[in-house]
């Protein structure tokens, strides 16, 4: 009996000991970063890996008061990754940002914390699957309009057979209407993409408008801006980046080893039918884009 209870303590001790501790860090209390932590949860449920998450906010401290340092760190949101990659030593998984804001932050970290290892999941789309996303839905509509600010960091993918692009830089936000109407007379389709300096909260709406007056369909990032009025949109939601980090941390779990930083695997078709209709344009069912777009090579 002792040498049975002793080899049970021993497993236990093992157990605990490869058991993956993870903080999770939110920016704030969101619905979306709500659903990315629920998604992960369950991905890691599923898998039953040895993981225990700590959920925590930006500006906690990042050690627990078990005194138990955590493994990897999952940062979510622009104020979390900002605060995880700057302050701890900790590897760094950072969330539901944009690439360009991603590579500012590693820019700005401190030179000490230049070699620990961090990786990402963006939450742009990759160039080649918003094209193809854009020949599934509109395949008359060939020229596809980009205005990007200068700290952009554009390298256009190569293009689908019978495509180009018309992208301008808008210099300042003076110039920010004038440059956008220069592109909608020369272009198809807008196509947004997450530039703040660009697409702010006080321009969207007016850049929809502008668009839309001058019959130029946009195309979104997000269901919120097929919501305001963006002709459609592929993009990824908070449960299926959640998912994909699930999966990253299965990973990690066994090797300890960060991948490289990465677009969603996951995505999600939006469509707006009303401003279709008003446009004239007769869009295919999201099934359908879908299935063409998996013929151009884009899965899941």
């Amino acid at each position: 009996m002792l040498l049975l209870s002793g080899a049970i303590a021993l497993l236990a001790t093992a157990a605990h000991a490869n058991t993956l501790n993870v903080r999770l860090v939110l920016s704030n209390s969101t619905s979306a970063y709500q659903q990315f932590s629920v998604a992960l949860k369950n991905t890691l449920a599923a898998s039953k890996a040895a993981v225990n998450i700590i959920e925590s906010k930006a500006g906690d401290p990042h050690q627990p008061e078990d005194g138990k340092q955590a493994d990897l760190i999952i940062a979510v949101g622009i104020k979390a990754v900002e605060d995880a990659i700057t302050n701890t030593e900790i590897p760094v998984l950072s969330v539901m940002l944009p690439k360009m804001a991603y590579e500012t932050l590693l820019e700005r970290r401190p030179p000490a914390q230049r070699t620990k290892s961090l990786s990402a999941i963006y939450l742009d789309q990759p160039w080649n699957r918003q094209m193809n996303f854009i020949q599934a839905a509109l395949p008359k509509h060939s020229i596809v309009g980009l205005l990007y600010s200068p700290r952009s960091s554009i390298i256009l993918p190569r293009l689908p057979r019978g495509m180009s692009i018309n992208a301008q830089s808008v210099r300042s936000a003076e110039t920010l209407f004038a440059t956008l109407e220069n592109v909608l007379n020369n272009s198809d389709v807008l196509l947004a993409i997450p530039d703040s300096e660009i697409y702010s909260s006080s321009n969207v709406r007016n850049i929809l408008l502008t668009s839309y007056r001058m019959k130029v369909p946009l195309i979104g990032i997000s269901q919120a801006y097929v919501n305001a009025g963006a002709l459609c949109a592929v993009f990824s939601t908070p449960e299926q980046i959640g998912e994909q980090a699930g999966e990253i941390l299965v990973s990690f779990a066994r090797d300890r080893r960060l991948p490289e930083p990465q677009y969603p695997a996951f995505f999600s078709i939006g469509l707006n039918e009303p401003v279709a209709h008003s446009l004239g344009i007769e869009l295919p069912s999201p099934e359908a884009i879908r299935e063409r777009m998996n013929k151009a090579g884009e899965g899941r």
